[in-house]
């Protein structure tokens, strides 16, 4: 049970900071005497995912007693979304953050 716990607080970190997906667009021939397509374009983007507020409440629920999330005010749940999005920079831009051991803006 604690690994699917773990699972899912990854999943919901993730989702609360945001991340990137890469997608494929491939186009496909099909010459006159074949039978078999033949790729002639692919196409590689990345987009972005937003960060999600109601992800990272429920990270936060999960990880501080119930109480303690839910008397969160507007303003200290926009507060924490800021600080996770700035750990989130930090993170992507190959600089110590998210998960490096230190106690500094840990989650």
């Amino acid at each position: 049970m604690k690994d699917v716990i773990d699972s899912i607080s990854k999943m919901l970190y993730k989702k609360a900071l945001g991340y990137k997906v890469k997608e494929n667009i491939d186009e496909f021939v099909l010459d006159e005497g074949e039978s078999k397509p033949r790729l002639v374009k692919r196409k590689v983007t990345t987009k972005h995912v937003a960060p999600d507020i109601s992800a990272a409440k429920a990270l936060l629920a999960m990880r501080c007693s119930d109480n303690e999330v839910s008397d969160m005010t507007d303003e200290q749940l926009e507060e924490e979304k800021s600080r996770l999005l700035k750990l989130l920079s930090r993170d992507s831009d190959g600089n110590t953050g998210v998960g490096n051991g230190n106690n500094e803006g840990e989650v």
